[in-house]
């Protein structure tokens, strides 16, 4: 799938040999990680939060607040056109999925009217996993670390587990 943001060129062949196995379980099978265990959830550090597989800039610390669910929360993208939203209907539930528009990694789920006070009446319920912190002041954090993804197109191997 290609994409049209800055400086996302070519990526990994197969996201099983770029990704941890827990990266994977939640950024291409759309699992969950368990709340209150991820890195981010109660993380005060300024900075931008970009996709963990393709290193796509997605939140900034500003747009994060603290709505105690035990996963990270925003109340809105870095920019609209950085994540896409799918119906989810899993669990008996309606949801929305929010993917990251450049490499159609899972994220999380977004909410609306659940009475948190921030400016949009959103929380973006965002998987730790999903995410890379680059602290204010730290190189772009679009550059992937050793075990991850680079920015680019889904690999081949996204026929075999699509949804």
């Amino acid at each position: 799938m290609g994409n049209s943001l800055p400086g996302v060129g070519a990526i990994a062949k197969n996201w099983r040999e770029v990704l941890k196995p827990e990266e994977y379980a939640v950024l291409r099978e759309g699992g969950t990680e368990r709340a209150f265990t991820g890195e981010y959830w109660n993380t005060h550090t300024e900075g931008v939060y970009s996709c963990r597989a393709c290193g796509t800039e997605l939140f900034r610390s500003d747009q994060k607040f603290d709505s105690h669910c035990g996963w990270p929360s925003f109340f809105a993208p870095l920019a609209e056109d950085r994540v896409r939203y799918l119906e989810d209907t899993t669990f008996g539930m309606r949801r929305v999925e929010v993917r990251c528009a450049a490499c159609d990694s899972h994220l999380g789920h977004v909410f609306e009217g659940e009475g948190y006070p921030t400016p949009t009446d959103l929380r973006y319920c965002i998987n730790s996993v999903c995410l890379t912190l680059a602290p204010a002041g730290e190189a772009a954090a679009n550059k992937a670390q050793p075990g991850e993804a680079q920015p680019g197109d889904t690999p081949a191997d996204e026929a075999e587990s699509a949804e």
